[in-house]
C-alpha cells in the first residue's frame, strides 16, 4: 500500500464518520487475508474489570454497529448490565485502526430473526447447542447436544432461541487512525453532537 493512499484527502476531510468507515472497510475487504469484519469487542464486568474478545460485525449504518450473541455469555451480560461496549477495528494490511465507543441497544426482533435465517444452518443449530461462555465438561458433550437439536429440527425451519439475538453499539465517539514514519500517525476523532451531527478534532499522535 503506498503512502498516498493511506494520506488521501477523504480521510482528513471527511465531514461525517459513516461514510469514512465503509471506504475503509472496502478497502480492508480487498486487502485483509481474513475477515475484515473482525472487531475487538470490550466490555466491562460487575467488577469493573475490563474484558476484550474478537466478534465479526453484521451490519452499521448511521444508526451504529451491529453484531449478534448468545445473550446468556460472558458479552452479553455484561452488557446487558452496562448497555456500553467500545469497538477497535485494526486492519495490518492497511495500517488502518478505527475504535468506536457508546451506548447499546438490542436490535429489533425483526433484525434478529432475518439475520439468523440468513446463517448456515449449522450455525444455527450451534446457537441451540452451545451454552456459550459456561463450563463444559467434554467435547463429546457438544457434540450430543448439536445432534440432538440436528434431529430436533431435522425437518423445517430453525426457530431463533429466545437468548439469541444482536446488539447495537450506538457511538458517541468514531476515532480513525493511520499509521505515518516515525510514529507521527495521523488520527482523527468525531464526537457526535445532541443535534445528530458530528464535532470532528484531530489528535496527537
Amino acid at each position: 500500500m503506498d503512502e498516498s493512499a493511506l494520506t488521501s484527502g477523504d480521510f482528513t476531510e471527511s465531514a461525517e464518520p459513516f461514510r469514512l468507515f465503509a471506504t475503509w472497510l472496502e478497502d480492508a475487504s480487498n486487502s485483509e487475508p481474513n475477515d475484515p469484519s473482525a472487531v475487538a469487542l470490550a466490555t466491562v464486568d460487575t467488577d469493573g474489570l475490563p474484558d476484550v474478545r474478537m466478534v465479526l460485525l453484521k451490519g452499521f449504518d448511521e444508526q451504529g454497529f451491529v453484531f449478534y450473541t448468545n445473550f446468556q455469555s460472558a458479552k452479553g451480560q455484561e452488557i446487558l448490565a452496562t448497555m456500553k461496549a467500545a469497538m477497535c477495528f485494526h486492519w495490518k494490511s492497511l495500517r488502518r485502526q478505527v475504535r468506536v465507543r457508546g451506548r447499546v441497544e438490542v436490535v429489533s426482533d425483526a433484525e434478529a430473526d432475518a439475520y439468523f435465517a440468513s446463517r448456515p444452518r449449522g450455525s444455527r443449530i450451534g446457537a441451540w447447542a452451545s451454552k456459550q461462555s459456561r463450563s463444559l465438561e467434554s467435547r463429546f458433550a457438544l457434540e450430543k447436544a448439536v445432534a440432538e437439536y440436528t434431529a430436533r429440527y431435522a425437518i423445517g425451519e430453525i426457530p431463533r432461541p429466545p437468548y439469541w439475538s444482536g446488539f447495537r453499539i450506538v457511538p458517541q465517539t468514531i476515532e480513525f487512525w493511520h499509521d505515518r514514519p516515525f510514529r507521527l500517525h495521523d488520527r482523527i476523532v468525531f464526537r457526535s453532537t445532541a443535534d445528530g451531527g458530528w464535532e470532528k478534532d484531530r489528535l496527537y499522535p
